[in-house]
């Protein structure tokens, strides 16, 4: 009953999102925009198909399909907690959300929509009068990109996870398991070296060893952007809330389950042969147990937004 519920709830989730008819602010401009399929090519999907709502607006495949069923070349990430990143994309190669919220638009392989194509389809329908009322101007790549970053601005965790609501004094919201696993989080397994702050990213580039520069691993990462060969095979290091529902995981969504990636972790030459310039942090197999990764998968899954909890 409890999960007929829960289905329930992320359907109105789902409704309540792009339920505007008239926006009237920034904000539900920038909402309503990123429902509207209108921001793409053959208008078939938006950025909603990719930042789907109920996977705290990540996607659920390795490789997310642009137009015409076009395979993406990364993972999508998650694009809530965005507001304090000082740059986006895996390479980083956007320095603002307002940057950012425009490329996936032009991507060949993604909407394919040339900008100002798309500013033609939005100054010569409803979306004409709505930039005009809260901008006082037609639509143009300016107020588009900041309508579009208002909205992902918005997509902050609450700080209801039952970690959040632990460190505020509620003892008994995480299991003794799960405050076990905080603790291998934080020491044994060297996870708060790179995921630590709020949202648990240190806003850092890193090799973790997925890098060897064959066909299947030879994603250079930040190395593309800065031409620096200490770069080679970084990547951001990505935020931790609302984990356990945003699989599959890594870069190129190899791994599906939070075992799998602790596992890796664990031992990453037991999974990657040749791995090119890895993290020092990595260099040694980890040796936890097997009750170890069980209570670090569970402190991992406390820290889960309430509205995308199953009970």
């Amino acid at each position: 009953m409890k999960y007929i519920i829960f289905l329930l709830f992320l359907g109105f989730l789902m409704i309540s999102f792009n339920s505007i008819d008239s926006p009237s602010t920034e904000l539900e401009l920038g909402e309503k925009l990123f429902f509207d399929p209108l921001l793409s090519r053959d208008h078939s999907i938006s950025c909603a198909s990719c930042h789907q709502p109920q996977f705290a607006f990540a996607d659920t495949t390795s490789f997310s399909l642009g137009v015409d069923g076009q395979l993406g070349t990364r993972n999508t990430p998650s694009s809530m907690n965005m507001l304090s990143r000082p740059y986006f994309f895996y390479d980083g190669r956007a320095a603002s959300i307002e940057e950012q919220v425009l490329m996936p638009i032009h991507n060949p392989i993604e909407m394919d929509l040339p900008i100002p194509t798309l500013l033609d389809r939005l100054n010569n329908g409803p979306y004409l009068q709505w930039f005009q009322t809260i901008y006082g101007s037609p639509a143009d790549s300016s107020n588009l990109s900041m309508a579009l970053a208002a909205f992902v601005s918005s997509l902050e965790s609450p700080g209801d996870s039952p970690f959040d609501q632990w460190m505020q004094g509620d003892t008994l919201a995480m299991s003794s398991a799960q405050i076990r696993g905080r603790e291998i989080f934080n020491e044994k397994a060297k996870c708060f070296d790179c995921h630590f702050g709020p949202d648990f990213t240190g806003d850092e580039f890193r090799n973790i060893g997925l890098f060897n520069g064959s066909d299947t691993l030879g994603d250079v990462g930040r190395f593309a952007i800065s031409q620096d060969s200490s770069d080679l095979g970084k990547l951001k290091v990505p935020g931790l809330r609302n984990i356990a529902i945003t699989a599959p995981y890594m870069h190129n969504g190899q791994f599906t389950t939070l075992e799998e990636v602790v596992d890796y972790y664990d031992d990453p030459s037991q999974f990657v042969h040749g791995s090119i310039n890895r993290d020092t942090l990595l260099q040694e197999p980890l040796h936890l147990t097997v009750n170890e990764k069980q209570d670090l998968i569970q402190f991992l899954e406390a820290l889960t937004d309430r509205r995308f909890q199953k009970q």
